[in-house]
């Protein structure tokens, strides 16, 4: 019986072990590789309509591909333009309006510090006369380490932006050179795709061919589910704000509701990183009806956000909304930004292994 157990231990100590180290060996083969696995998705999301030009238009697999780079990265530039152009006309208007909009918030600083802060600091100034010396000496004291203490801290902020700063510069040529590799890569990956999986089929034993295959359906179909879910609602997101602004005649709505569609993806922050200051801007100039109807939007973007992410996401990515709330909770709370992405795929990766027995599989194996 204890010959048995041990046995037992071994393997399950065995199974352990190698799912950490393939883990491992994955994290930092990804670390390598990353601009060839983004290629590689890039490759996988335009590879219907390359085949439509392959098969359907009777295109060299060649030139399909590039039409199809071409067209991608078209209309991202166009996008772009749009936008650019967007925020251009919008930098206009602010520097036309600006110079009004700050004489109204240093009058309304001019009134706070002269009917509020003035006579809060004679009331304070009164009070601590009337105290005794030791009294005083422990407010003056314990001033003075505040002061020491917000000191530190704004000295350590700008430390580490200014470390930061290299950083920031050096990535641009990284960055720079990371697209090329991925355009490149995308290309060849997509042009050679069917003789590629041919070859990977070679070096694949059947047995893990044909297990692996449903996991690699389904993480596709996540993938896949996962864009179209995050697509859909920034997309959402974007036309209430784009409705919204224009019940309100803001100026440059439709870059605005872009720009906030965008800010959407943002975790935490989301929306609130330009609706908070906004409205209280509009507070603060005494505009009431414009930031109480920036409040009422604001709110009703973040409830349909919340409502409605889950119940897309799992709809686009196969598991249950509960599964998919808690899987971008515990990513976003593990891996920040990226955990938004890696932790409905996780789930979406422990649901198929599921679905393929592999996890009974595991458990015989440690049975024996």
């Amino acid at each position: 019986m204890n010959k048995i157990y041990l046995q037992r231990i071994t393997r399950a100590l065995f199974v352990v072990v190698s799912v950490i180290l393939f883990a491992f060996s994955i994290y930092y083969l990804s670390s390598l590789t990353y601009p060839f696995i983004i290629a590689w998705i890039i490759a996988l999301m335009m590879n219907p309509l390359v085949n439509f030009l392959d098969v359907k238009g009777k295109l060299p697999r060649a030139l399909a591909v590039l039409l199809v780079l071409i067209l991608m990265f078209g209309l991202f530039a166009g996008i772009l333009t749009l936008l650019i152009s967007q925020l251009i006309s919008g930098a206009e208007y602010l520097s036309k309006t600006m110079p009004d909009n700050i004489n109204v918030f240093v009058l309304y600083v001019q009134h706070l510090i002269t009917d509020t802060i003035l006579p809060f600091y004679r009331d304070m100034t009164s009070l601590f006369n009337n105290l005794n010396q030791g009294q005083q000496e422990t407010i003056i004291s314990n001033i003075n380490d505040i002061g020491a203490n917000i000191a530190s801290s704004l000295g350590n902020v700008i430390q580490m932006i200014l470390t930061k700063i290299p950083a920031i510069i050096s990535w641009f040529p990284n960055a720079a050179t990371v697209f090329i590799f991925t355009i490149l890569a995308t290309f060849f990956i997509s042009k050679d795709w069917y003789r590629l999986k041919s070859l990977a089929r070679k070096f694949v034993p059947v047995a893990i061919r044909q297990g692996s295959m449903k996991v690699y359906v389904d993480l596709r179909k996540a993938l896949f589910g996962f864009i179209r879910a995050q697509v859909t609602l920034i997309s959402i997101t974007a036309v209430i704000v784009l409705i919204g602004l224009f019940i309100l005649r803001v100026n440059y709505a439709v870059a605005l509701a872009f720009i906030i569609g965008i800010i959407d993806l943002l975790p935490y922050l989301g929306t609130g990183l330009v609706f908070v200051p906004w409205i209280i801007y509009e507070f603060i100039v005494e505009n009431y009806s414009l930031g109480i109807g920036l409040l009422v939007l604001y709110i009703v973007v973040l409830v349909q956000r919340q409502v409605m992410e889950p119940k897309i996401v799992s709809t686009n990515i196969g598991i249950t909304p509960l599964a998919s709330l808690m899987s971008i909770f515990v990513g976003l709370q593990l891996l920040g930004f990226t955990g938004l992405i890696i932790g409905p795929i996780v789930a979406v990766l422990i649901s198929t292994l599921q679905k393929a027995n592999a996890f009974q599989r595991l458990w015989e194996f440690i049975k024996g």
